[in-house]
């Protein structure tokens, strides 16, 4: 493989990777956060309903 092609590949993988790992940890960080939990865990049943009169 030309070192020229080799250098370019190198450096693009770097840039996406760079670009995906801040998203990645901002999406399991805080998808969990925003569920109350893991996704898959029970949630306890205790939380209030809100009642809606109309």
């Amino acid at each position: 493989m030309d070192s020229i092609l080799l250098s370019f590949i190198r450096q693009f993988l770097r840039v996406v990777l760079t670009a995906l790992v801040p998203v990645v940890l901002v999406t399991f960080l805080s998808i969990p956060y925003s569920l109350g939990g893991q996704p898959g865990e029970e949630h306890s049943t205790t939380a209030p309903v809100s009642q809606q009169s109309t």
